[in-house]
């Protein structure tokens, strides 16, 4: 499909199409096109753009990569799609593993979304061959890396639900969590929450990662002073303020 350039919905339609393709490729689930349409309409309320509860969320996020052991990002379809050379060039940042970790999981989705993040980078994709589980969590996203996300201190997440938010939480790990909808489960209970599209999330974390990995005492004071549900409060307050 050929869109004008000049389309008011010009990036959101190229988004579209993209999962549409995606989909058709068989990368992406039919579940990942509604999931989308869901996260599209919060967008719609922070006036698609990154707010600056979010963007504080962002920064914590980064100092948090930076002061982990064994981070890992864990990716879907969704994310791999719309997002995969940002993922790799955070995980390169840091530097940390990348996994992909599905609920509708097939080997053969699994490999095709590792081959796609794989081609941007010569770093392994975790995720494929799975032997591992976490903990309480009877459903395919249990289904994880022995070396990856079983083993992580920090996860990241985006595009998530709330069942492995809750359960890799429970194991005593950090959950980072990108998520358009602040009242959602996976919102409410990660470690910290950007509610912000993960196209514009990513950067910029990549971008504080940049400017406070030489610091670690800055690091740690990020980390110190971030308060997730006081930010949340602050993020609805700032949509209240906006309709």
């Amino acid at each position: 499909m050929k869109i004008p350039k000049d389309h008011p919905r010009y990036r959101s339609l190229v988004t579209r199409e993209k999962l549409v393709e995606a989909y058709k490729q068989g990368v992406l689930a039919p579940e990942g096109l509604i999931a989308h349409g869901r996260g599209e309409s919060f967008d719609y309320l922070l006036g698609e753009k990154t707010v600056p509860p979010a963007e504080k969320a962002e920064r914590a996020s980064a100092a948090m990569l930076l002061n982990s052991k064994r981070p890992v990002l864990s990716v879907n379809g969704n994310v791999a799609v719309l997002a995969g050379e940002s993922i790799i060039r955070l995980a390169e940042a840091v530097p940390c593993k990348v996994e992909v970790n599905l609920f509708h999981r097939t080997e053969e989705r699994i490999s095709k979304i590792a081959e796609l993040l794989e081609a941007f980078s010569d770093m392994p994709v975790l995720g494929r061959n799975a032997t591992a589980r976490i903990p309480d969590l009877d459903q395919p996203r249990g289904i994880c890396d022995q070396k990856g996300i079983f083993s992580a201190d920090t996860v990241l997440v985006a595009l998530e639900d709330g069942d492995r938010t809750e359960a890799l939480v429970r194991t005593g790990k950090d959950v980072i969590a990108i998520d358009l909808n602040p009242l959602c489960r996976t919102s409410q209970k990660a470690t910290i929450t950007i509610v912000d599209e993960v196209t514009r999330a990513l950067p910029r974390i990549i971008y504080h990662v940049e400017e406070l990995k030489e610091n670690p005492k800055l690091t740690q004071e990020t980390i110190c002073s971030f308060d997730n549900s006081e930010n949340l409060q602050e993020l609805m307050e700032y949509i209240r303020n906006s309709l």
